[in-house]
């Protein structure tokens, strides 16, 4: 039952995110912040903190995460064991990639798997970070670059699930009297997404260099390519070291076609082919259906036993359940969030400043802040939306023109800006995973470059916003 604690509210996601980046320990911090919370709703600390996982962790949004992160475990080791990720480096590697083609390459990359901001990150991730390692681009830097070509891009998309979703909230306010009204404004709020478009620029200027980096990231590089190591010495990377000691038999040849490029195909085809034909994306099965070929294949190709692959299955699983954790935790915390308002509370103090000249500002900055807060972009649009579209209509005199779509832009690039700052959400979470990274130190080097591009956003929101 959500209750109304005013600015108590924030103090358990604070707390959490405060001490993540004090203590670089992110799954203690989450815990931290998470007992405080159970403090903060006043509830009996032993039965609360049962409850609340059995609330927050039962639900199906969090099972179908939980199912892509263990099949994803899978799928890597899988990749491991048939030898297909060192030959796909290899295949690389006769190009002689440096720095600036391995980044590009990623780039280009996370633009091209453009429908699904899980997979996105996690493929990328995956089939670069030995090619970004070899090229002494940090692990740091190809986080950045899978977060940051993964929710921007299918932000910008307006028959992406994201736009989906959100024309779906609109249906029923006001002149929004059904979907097809919805999706025709989610096209035309495409050139207004300044920080979903900018992002994705941002890091094409980065990895081509024309852009230098900056901040933590600047260290971060400068260190891997002065001493080869792609983490500092006490990094302690999402991706555990279960993989590592996954090795391909001796004589193993792996098939790039059938071992590597055709399991992403699946997942391509089967989330695609399912998103045209029911609106619907399913991603789950298609990475179940993946990871079943990959057996098969690796059976029938002799390169290991039914025992072999169980046990390589099973290392798979346990390589992600750092990430799993975390995950848990951060939705046990988002929870809570919700049960304390602490979305209501920042849209209560702030909405009284919602002039029309500043209406896209603020409706940037307060889904950027809520999303920040409890580390989910979809959430913060099922809240915000309601709010700030009878604003930007009452504006328009009832029109649907350029102030409304405007204003669903800076929703949407709000919640994916609040999102790629929060080590609390999914999306991060995953890129930190896919790329080997400290979650902290990913989204300690992803902030100064995420508030630039946000930065730059604001100040386009408020000149549409006056000159209006």
């Amino acid at each position: 039952m959500e209750q109304t604690v005013g600015i108590l509210s924030l103090l358990p996601a604070l707390v959490a995110i405060v001490l993540a980046f004090a203590t670089r320990d992110a799954l203690f911090s989450l815990l931290v912040g998470v007992v405080i919370g159970i403090i903060v709703l006043g509830e009996n600390l032993i039965t609360g903190f049962s409850g609340l996982f059995q609330e927050a962790l039962g639900t199906p949004d969090f099972i179908w995460v939980l199912m892509i992160e263990v099949f994803i475990g899978i799928m890597v080791a899988f990749f491991q064991k048939s030898g297909a990720i060192n030959a796909f480096s290899e295949m690389i590697g006769k190009y002689n990639l440096k720095r600036r083609g391995a980044q590009v390459l990623a780039w280009l990359l996370g633009i091209f798997i453009f429908f699904s901001d899980y997979f996105s990150p996690l493929y990328v991730g995956t089939v670069m970070r030995d090619v970004t390692d070899k090229a002494r681009v940090s692990r740091e830097k190809l986080a950045y670059i899978c977060d940051s070509t993964s929710a921007p891009v299918i932000s910008t998309i307006p028959f992406s699930s994201w736009a989906i979703y959100l024309g779906g909230i609109l249906v029923g306010i006001g002149p929004f009297v059904d979907t097809d009204v919805a999706m025709d404004a989610m096209i035309h709020m495409v050139p207004f997404n300044f920080y979903g478009l900018l992002s994705v620029v941002m890091v094409g200027l980065i990895t081509l260099g024309i852009l230098p980096d900056f901040g933590p990231m600047k260290a971060a590089e400068e260190r891997t390519i002065k001493t080869g190591k792609v983490m500092n010495d006490d990094a302690n990377p999402l991706l555990g070291k279960e993989l590592e000691g996954i090795k391909p038999n001796p004589g193993i040849k792996p098939n790039l076609v059938v071992n590597f490029f055709l399991p992403a195909v699946i997942v391509i085809s089967i989330t695609l082919g399912t998103y045209i034909a029911f609106k619907s994306a399913l991603i789950l099965e298609a990475f179940f259906v993946a990871v079943g070929f990959q057996f098969v294949c690796i059976i029938v190709q002799k390169m290991a036993t039914v025992t072999e692959l169980m046990e390589v299955a099973a290392e798979g699983i346990k390589s992600v359940l750092g990430a799993i954790l975390i995950l848990s935790l951060a939705y046990a915390l988002n929870a809570i969030s919700a049960k304390l308002g602490t979305a209501q509370y920042v849209v209560s103090i702030t909405e009284q400043w919602m002039t029309p000249a500043l209406l896209l500002f603020f409706a940037f900055v307060i889904s950027g802040f809520i999303a920040f807060f409890t580390g989910t972009s979809w959430g913060t649009y099922a809240i915000v939306t309601p709010m700030i579209i009878p604003l930007a209509l009452n504006a328009s005199n009832g029109q649907i023109d350029t102030i409304v779509y405007a204003s669903i832009a800076a929703i949407m690039g709000g919640g994916v800006f609040g999102d790629h700052c929060s080590p609390l959400s999914d999306t991060t979470i995953l890129s930190s995973l896919a790329a080997g990274s400290d979650h902290i130190d990913h989204v300690k080097t992803q902030w100064p470059y995420a508030f630039t591009v946000a930065g730059i956003a604001a100040v386009l929101y408020v000149i549409v916003g006056v000159t209006y």
